[in-house]
């Protein structure tokens, strides 16, 4: 299992949000690049950066950081955040970003989220699926569908895109743990699917009892801010 930690950013701030809602917002005083640097020195290998601002507006505001961060750090990074086409896409991957983290347009337009798996090979696209009840909400979590996790799963292996980012909306930034049983019931139906956990991550036990499961990986934020989870202690877990 891979240890993915998170930056969020907005207005250039590292800042956390309660499930996802703008109206509850955690600042944290750690400069972005300076906490890359800091999860290299860990040994961490993969960050996950996230452009709230680019989310909800669907116009990047955090590629200078990211671009930073590429040149002066060998860290790989998943980015998500403001990709709504395929010129964006190409904006995104321009920074040397390795993986392009994309949610909402794989629901909405499907013909367009095609176009950039097959342009930029699907081994680049981490397909977002952010879950409630089992139901996939898109928009930053604002518009529900009818879709289940496990069609919308299906559909993204079929177009080669095996790398899946599952949110449950109800843990996220919560700190009470992780839906372990959604997970493992997206791997059972799925066993090819290379999939990443998100939202709930409380303390050390919590990234212990996944790493005992199939998933491919976890990303962790909130935790590491808040200092439930020691880095070090982390990293040892870490492949």
């Amino acid at each position: 299992m891979i240890i993915i930690p998170a930056i969020d950013i907005l207005e250039n701030e590292i800042v956390r949000l309660k499930k996802g809602d703008f109206e509850n917002i955690t600042y944290y005083r750690n400069n972005p690049f300076q906490q890359a640097k800091l999860y290299e020195s860990f040994g961490f290998d993969l960050i996950h950066v996230v452009d709230l601002k680019g989310a909800k507006t669907g116009k990047f505001t955090a590629l200078e950081i990211v671009s930073k961060i590429k040149s002066q750090t060998k860290l790989k990074i998943e980015f998500g955040g403001g990709i709504r086409d395929i010129k964006t896409a190409a904006e995104l991957f321009a920074t040397s970003v390795d993986f392009a983290i994309i949610g909402s347009l794989s629901v909405k337009n499907k013909n367009e989220f095609e176009l950039i798996v097959k342009n930029n090979t699907p081994d680049k696209i981490v397909a977002a699926i952010d879950v409630d009840n089992e139901k996939v909400k898109i928009s930053g979590w604002t518009e529900k569908t009818s879709i289940s996790v496990f069609s919308h799963v299906e559909y993204c292996l079929s177009i080669g895109v095996t790398k899946v980012l599952c949110t449950d909306i109800a843990k996220d930034g919560m700190l009470k743990g992780l839906n372990i049983d959604l997970y493992q019931n997206i791997i059972k139906r799925f066993p090819e699917v290379k999939l990443i956990a998100s939202g709930g991550v409380s303390d050390i036990n919590d990234v212990i009892d996944l790493s005992h499961t199939n998933i491919y990986g976890v990303v962790i934020g909130k935790a590491i801010y808040e200092g439930k989870i020691d880095l070090k202690e982390l990293a040892k877990i870490a492949l």
